[in-house]
């Protein structure tokens, strides 16, 4: 798949309707209209977010023999590098796809991070289980609210936590720390219940400003942390698997609905297969990752005794937060 570059992409704006409308020629034996549309991802080209989106788009490919062209944008480049802005454009119908993560969502309804909170889940099987009796469901409902189709769910993974100062392995280790975490109010309140000074910036800005010491450290999963080199301007890396973040496949809500319905089932089947290929992809690639970042910094596991430590510190958070998620949120997130 050729990545369409920014520029390119304005050029032929006006042509595409934004990359969200269809071309209105038939083509391919099964008739229908052609579509060229825009995806982002929030992250690099060495990520698994963009193999899956790169698998998406092949499948759209495949599937409508040809009709259907996606073109693929990393690091937010339509949005400026801004995710945020990035989920309003797709809800606008100023592109036709994403994957984001639901703490990017949560800037706009604080319900999105119910699935975020801290130390929710033990493990993956926890959370597949817990998306499967009711967390995809409400998340799809949530999307819907705001004009997105949720075409399912990809993986980010759990999140670490990497600095240059020291080993953390309990909650005064961050004291002081300046910590970049993810855009959302609740990562600000976590951090500062643990007693780090937490700021947010986009994606984009975070290995220069890692480089030149600006921040002291951020927190992210394995595969952004890998994908994006972070190893190479930070000395430690704490496994604490603190926050499951999942990965939004959204699609404009108008643009979906206008579709036929075999178009409508071309993109369900061929979203649900690149998602079943990214989450394994991401999965897979952990344990290779977390090798090499073993040999490039200091890497330290927490144990269960720790991690109950961090976790009772955590229960500030969730008493404040309660209300913002709304029990209906709350209940279809929690571990089965």
């Amino acid at each position: 798949m050729k990545k369409t570059s920014l520029i390119a992409a304005l050029a032929v704006s006006a042509l595409a309707l934004t990359g969200c409308s269809s071309g209105g020629a038939p083509s391919g034996d099964a008739g229908g209209e052609s579509y060229s549309w825009d995806m982002t991802i929030t992250v690099s080209e060495a990520s698994a977010w963009w193999a899956g989106a790169e698998k998406f788009a092949e499948l759209l490919d495949e599937k409508s023999d040809g009709r259907m062209t996606l073109n693929l944008f990393a690091n937010e480049q339509l949005s400026g590098g801004d995710p945020a802005a990035g989920v309003e454009m797709l809800a606008n119908g100023d592109k036709a796809f994403s994957y984001n993560s639901p703490i990017i969502y949560s800037g706009i309804d604080p319900r999105f991070s119910a699935i975020t909170a801290p130390f929710l889940y033990a493990d993956y099987a926890e959370a597949d289980a817990a998306m499967a009796d009711g967390g995809i469901e409400i998340y799809e409902q949530l999307t819907d609210e705001m004009g997105i189709k949720m075409l399912g769910f990809g993986e980010s993974g759990f999140r670490q936590i990497t600095n240059s100062k020291h080993e953390i392995t309990e909650p005064g280790d961050l004291n002081g720390l300046k910590l970049r975490v993810a855009g959302s109010e609740l990562f600000l309140n976590i951090y500062k219940q643990l007693g780090a000074d937490p700021v947010t910036m986009n994606f984009a800005e975070v290995f220069t400003s890692l480089q030149n010491g600006t921040i002291d450290g951020q927190e992210n999963p394995f595969d952004v942390i890998y994908s994006n080199g972070l190893m190479e301007v930070q000395k430690y890396l704490s496994v604490w698997n603190y926050v499951y973040d999942p990965l939004i496949l959204g699609m404009n809500k108008d643009l979906f609905e206008s579709l036929s319905d075999e178009d409508k089932k071309i993109v369900e089947e061929a979203s649900a297969e690149a998602n079943e290929f990214q989450v394994k992809l991401s999965r897979d690639r952990e344990a290779e990752q977390l090798a090499e970042m073993k040999d490039a910094m200091t890497v330290t596991e927490l144990t269960p005794e720790q991690l109950a430590v961090f976790r009772e510190a955590m229960q500030p958070v969730y008493d404040a937060y309660a209300d913002k998620w709304t029990a209906e949120v709350a209940e279809a997130v929690q571990p089965k």
